[in-house]
C-alpha cells in the first residue's frame, strides 16, 4: 500500500536505499509523446547526491534504463518501466544502528508497523526513493510542456535566511547557476556559507522550496475532496522531511482583510484574469488560469554527526552516533523533487480534465 500516486497519469515506485536499485512504472502516459532521455538524465543529475560540498558525498550517477513503453523515441501508451541501479552503497556505515532507533527517523515506526526494518540507510524510508519520482516527473514534465505548462522551483529560505522578494521579482533562470539553487546570487552566497558552517559544526538545517507553475489552463481540479491544492499538498507532504505546505497567500493571508485578499476579476481579451493572485491560481479547488505558486517547508535532516540519546529494539537506553554520508541541508537537492511531484499532479489532472467534457 502507498507506493503508487495518481489516477490516470500514475506512477508506482519500488526499491530501497541500499538495495540493488530503484525503479518506477508509469501508467497512463498517452501514446506518441516524444521521450527525451537526455532531459530525464538532466533532471536526475539535479537530484543526485555528491553534487557539491553542501550535499551528501555519496557518489551515485543515477544512470537509468528504460525497460518498456517507449519505441523509436516515443511513448507507446503502455506502462513505461524505468530502473536506476545503486552503485555506491556503504551499508557497513549503518551496522552500528542495526537494533537502535535514530531520533526523528522512521526506524521506530517502520519496526512497529512491519516488525522488521532495513536499517541500511533507512531502506524504503530513505530519500533515495525520490530518484524514481524524479524520473517519473520528468516524463510528466514532457507531457505538460506539450500543453504549454512549465514548472520552476527554487530555494527561498535556509534556516532564518529568507528571500524577501516574491517570485515575480526574481530571475528564475538564475536558479541553476549556484549550488544552493537560489535565484538571488547575493542571498545564494550567504546561504551556501551558512550551510557549510552548519556542516562543519556536524549539524543540519532546514529550509523552504518555493514553486511556480505557469501556463496551467483553467478548469483543472475536482470539487470537494479532490481539490487541486489538496492533491498538491498531499504530493508535497509525501516527500521525505517535508513539514509544511502553503499555497497562494498561505499563512500570511490571515493578516489580511477580505477587501485586501479578494482577487478582482477583469476581462483580458478572450479570457478572464485576476488583478491580484492571493488565491495562488486555484479557486474552489480548481485552477483559474493564473500562476500556481506554493511553498514547501523541509525540516533539518535527522541524521547529525553528533551523539544522541535513544533506545534499542529491546527498550534499553543507548547512544546513537552519527555516521555515514548525509546532506547538511536537503533543500538544494529537493528542488527537482518538488518540481517532479507538482508535474505528476498537474499531468494527472490535465488528463482527467479531458474526460470531463466534450
Amino acid at each position: 500500500m502507498g507506493n503508487s500516486f495518481g489516477r490516470i497519469f500514475r506512477i508506482s515506485t519500488f526499491g530501497e536505499s541500499h538495495g540493488l536499485g530503484l525503479g518506477v512504472v508509469i501508467e497512463g502516459c498517452p501514446a506518441g509523446l516524444p521521450i527525451d532521455e537526455e532531459f530525464i538524465r538532466n533532471e536526475m543529475q539535479r537530484r543526485k547526491p555528491g553534487q557539491s560540498k553542501i550535499t551528501t558525498q555519496r557518489k551515485e550517477e543515477d544512470e537509468f534504463q528504460i525497460l518498456s513503453g517507449v519505441f523509436e523515441g516515443k511513448s507507446t501508451g503502455t506502462p513505461i518501466g524505468l530502473v536506476i541501479m545503486n552503485t555506491d552503497q556503504k551499508s557497513k556505515d549503518y551496522s552500528h544502528i542495526a537494533d537502535k532507533f535514530r531520533p526523528s527517523h522512521a526506524d521506530y515506526t517502520y519496526f512497529e508497523k512491519y516488525g522488521i526494518r532495513d536499517y541500511r540507510g533507512g531502506g524504503r524510508s530513505s530519500a533515495r526513493e525520490t530518484a524514481a519520482r524524479v524520473a517519473g516527473g520528468a516524463i510528466a514534465k514532457m507531457l505538460l510542456s506539450h500543453y504549454g505548462v512549465s514548472i520552476q522551483a527554487f530555494v527561498s529560505q535556509v534556516g532564518d535566511m529568507k528571500l524577501e522578494k516574491n517570485y515575480q521579482e526574481l530571475d528564475l533562470a538564475k536558479t541553476e547557476e549556484n549550488i544552493v539553487r537560489c535565484p538571488d546570487p547575493v542571498m545564494a552566497e550567504k546561504m551556501i556559507e551558512y550551510i557549510d558552517e552548519v556542516r562543519k559544526s556536524r549539524d543540519t538545517v532546514g529550509g523552504i522550496v518555493s514553486c511556480v507553475a505557469k501556463g496551467v489552463p483553467p478548469g483543472l481540479g475536482e470539487p470537494v475532496f479532490d481539490r487541486l491544492h489538496a492533491e498538491l499538498g498531499k504530493a508535497m507532504l509525501s516527500i521525505n522531511a517535508v513539514k509544511g505546505f502553503e499555497y497562494g497567500s498561505g499563512f500570511e493571508g490571515v493578516k489580511m482583510r477580505g477587501s485586501e485578499h479578494n482577487d478582482a476579476y477583469y476581462q483580458d481579451g478572450d479570457r478572464v484574469r485576476t488583478k491580484t493572485n492571493n488565491s495562488g491560481g486555484i479557486q474552489g479547488g480548481i485552477s483559474n488560469g493564473e500562476d500556481i505558486y506554493f511553498n514547501v517547508a523541509f525540516k533539518p535532516v535527522a541524521t547529525i554527526m553528533q551523539d544522541q540519546e535513544s533506545v534499542n529494539e529491546a527498550g534499553d537506553s543507548v547512544t546513537v552516533s552519527g555516521k555515514g554520508r548525509h546532506d547538511p541541508c536537503v533543500v538544494p537537492r529537493a528542488v527537482p523533487i518538488v518540481e517532479a511531484m507538482a508535474a505528476l499532479v498537474l499531468a494527472d489532472y490535465l488528463l482527467i480534465s479531458r474526460t470531463n467534457k466534450l
